[in-house]
């Protein structure tokens, strides 16, 4: 009988491409933990920053960068390994300034605003938060915003 490879050995990478409908976001988030918790990931990053970052980043991208449009979609990629997670969640809109839209929630002048947490959010929650455009021709035109999330296993 032949014994599964260890988790040392094992690397998966998905990618997934839904269309804008927030409903979807619970499922995919419950798809992206499973592989995360089945690679021995401690549970807080299983239940917690893996949850929460990738909600964001999908509300984000079909909200904001799609605009709620039913006819535009979502891409998300999953690489996950014994080191690290790579989480990338790209839309079809025209990408923004991560630092002019992360805020700090918890400051008195931003209390009560609405918006703004979810940048903040990933940022806590996962190692290293980045922003940047696909081209989506040979011409350089741009084809979509990409967020990518990068955890490494603590």
């Amino acid at each position: 009988m032949v014994s599964p490879p260890p988790v040392d050995d094992v690397r998966i990478a998905m990618e997934l491409h839904v269309p804008t409908d927030v409903r979807l976001i619970e499922r995919v988030v419950a798809l992206v933990s499973r592989q995360v918790r089945d690679l021995d990931f401690p549970l807080q990053i299983c239940t917690l920053n893996v949850p929460v970052a990738l909600s964001e980043a999908l509300s984000n991208a079909m909200l904001r960068g799609n605009q709620d449009d039913r006819a535009k979609h979502v891409r998300i990629r999953a690489a996950i390994d014994r080191h690290q997670l790579v989480l990338e969640v790209a839309d079809e809109g025209g990408g923004f300034d991560m630092d002019l839209c992360t805020i700090d929630p918890t400051t008195p002048d931003n209390v009560a605003r609405e918006d703004g947490r979810g940048l903040y959010l990933m940022h806590r929650l996962m190692d290293r938060v980045e922003r940047f455009s696909e081209s989506g021709d040979s011409e350089g035109s741009t084809r979509g915003n990409v967020v990518r999330l990068t955890l490494r296993r603590p």
